[in-house]
């Protein structure tokens, strides 16, 4: 961040998820000065635009790999052996729920429902879903963004 000025200000507090969203689209994550600049043009505490910032999970307070990967946990993936999957994930990158592998190339995340749950387990990798999936699979799809 080079200083204020550099995120378009919000027009009021129903802006903030998309101004927050903006933020995340230019560095890959929602930095301290980002949250802090927000919230000075919205005249409102520092801790309000951060609760805001760390309650969605599709935003992120700290620095992201190129690839974020979001295994769902929801019921219909859980049911359908999305624990296999996580395992898959984490044996394959050697990295678990909440961390960045030390080449920076993945972010492995855990997601509550990302709307894929007639194809479940599914995943999905910065934006493309992946489905149906089992841990032999795993290996495949992680290697097609390594």
């Amino acid at each position: 961040m080079t200083g204020k000025g550099v995120i378009t200000p919000p027009k009021d507090r129903a802006d903030l998820v998309e101004r927050l969203k903006e933020v995340q689209r230019r560095y890959g994550h929602v930095p301290e000065e980002a949250i802090a600049e927000l919230a000075e043009s919205l005249a409102i505490p520092i801790h309000e635009v951060y609760g805001v910032a760390s309650f969605y999970s599709f935003l992120s307070t700290k620095p992201l790999g190129r690839n974020v990967i979001r295994v769902c946990r929801s019921l219909p993936c859980y049911l359908k052996s999305a624990e296999m999957i996580m395992e898959a994930v984490e044996k394959e990158l050697d990295i678990g729920p909440g961390e960045t592998t030390p080449d920076g190339r993945f972010t492995f995340e855990l997601a509550n429902c990302i709307g894929l749950c007639d194809h479940a387990p599914a995943m999905l990798i910065n934006r493309d879903p992946h489905v149906d999936l089992t841990p032999e699979k795993i290996k495949q799809i992680l290697g097609a963004y390594k």
